[in-house]
């Protein structure tokens, strides 16, 4: 059950991961003149969207668990 909950996890965040970086990259492009920026922007935005949903499984698995 441990492993089949952090593999969801993973690919969930994974997910949200490359949605926040569609939708920031987008966002970004239209405010600054290079790519280069927007994409750095973009990568770290997805970054903290992968970390956060899946610190939030393994809590979500550990506070469900024991039920």
């Amino acid at each position: 059950m441990f492993l089949f909950s952090l593999v969801i996890g993973a690919v969930f965040s994974t997910l949200a991961a490359l949605c926040a970086f569609v939708i920031t990259y987008e966002e970004y492009l239209k405010h600054y003149p290079d790519k280069r920026r927007p994409f750095l922007m973009a990568a770290k935005t997805s970054l903290a969207a992968f970390a956060f949903f899946m610190v939030v499984s393994v809590l979500l698995l550990v506070i469900i668990n024991p039920f």
